[in-house]
């Protein structure tokens, strides 16, 4: 467990917010979630909007060092397969145990940030180890604009984790072989 009082809170934060919804995301709730007394999570982050700042800025920290992480553990991505296999590999984390808490959690606070500019902008694609592996591989094999085809592709992905999220399941391997080649694919 961390010792970093922020982190604490933000961690209880986004497990309120993965179990009960934004509705369910109060100071209090948060205190229950971290075991601290009533009153603690008010202290460090006074407003709901401080609040959600907080749990946004931990959620896309946790996010940029998983994905840091898995790039260090494999080689550069140089077949359509392997590119498959590691996006199976995300999908799969992004919908079992706490990838899928992170998940809900990234989900609730994207539609939060419809109204609130401040948390737009700490949620909004930035660069990180496995978008760079994916551009890279794209520019390697000749994709024009390989950045937007990176993003369009990824974009993808999102949205399918996101249907599995809802309606259950496995995202489907054929869905990103599919996408894989159309990101592949010339225009």
């Amino acid at each position: 467990m961390t010792t970093d009082r922020r982190t604490l809170l933000a961690d209880a934060a986004l497990d309120v917010l993965a179990d009960e919804g934004i509705r369910g995301l109060t100071h209090r709730a948060v205190d229950r979630r971290a075991a601290v007394p009533i009153g603690t999570t008010s202290a460090y982050f006074r407003t709901r909007a401080a609040l959600l700042t907080g749990l946004v800025t931990r959620l896309v920290h946790l996010d940029q060092a998983e994905l840091q992480a898995t790039a260090e553990q494999f080689p550069p991505i140089r077949t359509a397969g392997e590119l498959v296999a590691g996006i199976a590999r995300l999908t799969e984390r992004r919908l079992t145990g706490e990838g899928r808490r992170r998940s809900l959690a990234r989900h609730a606070c994207a539609v939060e940030s419809v109204r609130d500019p401040e948390l737009r902008e700490i949620l909004v694609p930035r660069d990180n180890a496995g978008r760079e592996a994916v551009r890279l591989f794209l520019a390697t094999h000749g994709v024009a604009d390989p950045e937007s085809r990176t993003h369009t592709l990824l974009t993808c992905i999102d949205g399918l984790v996101f249907d599995r999220l809802v309606s259950g399941g496995d995202v489907p391997h054929d869905a990103i072989e599919g996408l894989v080649a159309a990101a592949l694919r010339q225009a």
